[in-house]
């Protein structure tokens, strides 16, 4: 049992001022202010990224290629160089900054829309061809911002804009779980799946991102790493409910974790 010292005592006012241990919003992170609906994890894994980058003090060497998503929306307030593609072409768009920038810290933020839909093949030959760079998929099962339709990555039973009782397999084909398949890839160095819809995974998350990030700057090869986040608008769910839909939801079949660590 704690002493009483360790015990903060609410019956009086406190013998010494709060202090701020450390800042609340990242270097890398112009504004908390965005446009994103209520309760979007999109964000929080922002956040964690930009924290990684710098911790890792990469700030003035990062170089981020944008895909089409909500997440767009986001560059008016990240502080590092970014690059905006067309839509699911991020990977290669990357794969030519590297290539020009080989001691850049260069990665790719894309939805699943984006990514497992619209540029599938930029991301497997990317791998394919192990270029030392690090894609990241914020991963939420619907096309956010063209109403919350389905994507390849949603899973069976899940609503969506134009799969209003669920996603049927029979009709619409099963997930492609992403992570698993670019982990076959002898390219890639390191793949991992995480998600922001608690705080011990969301500073999870944050780990993941610096070793991938850490891959790449030790020129290992391709990283990858896929964050499940929430988006309770194109799910059809109360927002208080969407980390646990995450959770029970995508969570159970994009199952969380590291899939390869070389």
């Amino acid at each position: 049992m704690s002493s009483g010292s360790d015990i903060l005592q609410t019956d009086a006012p406190p013998s010494q001022p709060a202090e701020k241990l450390c800042a609340f919003k990242p270097d890398l992170l112009l504004s908390e202010d965005h446009h994103l609906c209520p309760g979007c994890g999109e964000p929080i894994a922002v956040r964690m990224m930009l924290e990684a980058i710098k911790e890792l003090e990469c700030s003035r060497r990062a170089v981020g290629v944008i895909g089409i998503g909500c997440y767009t929306a986001l560059t008016g307030i990240i502080d590092t160089d970014l690059v905006q593609a067309l839509h699911g072409r991020a990977p290669s768009v990357a794969t030519g900054t590297k290539r020009m920038l080989p001691n850049g810290l260069v990665y790719t933020l894309q939805g699943d829309g984006d990514m497992v839909n619209e540029g599938l093949q930029e991301v497997i030959h990317s791998a394919a061809r192990g270029e030392n760079i690090t894609c990241i998929l914020l991963n939420n099962g619907v096309f956010g911002e063209t109403g919350g339709h389905m994507t390849a990555s949603t899973v069976v039973g899940q609503r969506t804009k134009n799969t209003i009782d669920g996603r049927d397999a029979k009709e619409h084909g099963q997930p492609i779980l992403i992570s698993e398949m670019l982990a076959q890839l002898s390219g890639t160095a390191y793949v991992a799946r995480c998600g922001v819809f608690n705080a011990s995974q969301t500073v999870h998350t944050k780990r993941i991102l610096r070793k991938a990030f850490q891959t790449q700057l030790d020129g290992k090869g391709f990283s990858f790493v896929e964050i499940l986040t929430m988006c309770p608008t194109g799910w059809f769910v109360p927002v208080p409910e969407g980390p646990d839909y995450l959770e029970n939801v995508l969570g159970s079949v994009h199952k969380l974790g590291e899939l390869k660590c070389e």
